[in-house]
């Protein structure tokens, strides 16, 4: 199985931005726990600040992988263009948040990705990724 976790802007942060929000743990030492308890599982990642890269990555591997987890972060409430690749590809996207973004500002409670998603994981921590794995198992 091969599952690919693609992660948006300011995510490259984690550790250090708003811990309070974020926790203070970075996603590359939650990645390579994840990927110890999932040794049969080939897990890619990819981060990138910028949109159309998001777009590249998820038309690239939207037709060849299982399964697609996809923290769009920010662009999650303002790109449709993100919303409509998810829409446009062939492989199951599990949209993901590691805050409860529906207790945040009201502009975070809209999502372009929900509607072509398999499903939505918020507010669980850096967990939100092991329990969007799970679905793809």
């Amino acid at each position: 199985m091969k599952i690919m976790i693609i992660n948006g802007p300011n995510l490259n942060l984690l550790g250090k931005r708003e811990p309070e929000v974020y926790g203070s743990k970075t996603f590359e030492d939650h990645l390579s726990l994840m990927k110890s308890k999932n040794s049969g599982v080939q897990i890619d990642y990819f981060q990138s600040n910028i949109e159309g890269e998001i777009i590249d990555k998820l038309q690239e591997t939207g037709f060849s992988y299982d399964g697609i987890i996809l923290n769009a972060a920010s662009y999650t409430h303002t790109s449709v263009g993100i919303g409509d690749a998810v829409k446009a590809i062939e492989t199951p996207v599990v949209e993901v948040h590691i805050s409860n973004t529906h207790k945040r500002e009201d502009f975070r409670h809209v999502s372009y990705i929900s509607s072509g998603a398999k499903g939505v994981i918020l507010g669980f921590g850096l967990q939100s990724y092991d329990l969007a794995l799970q679905s793809f198992l």
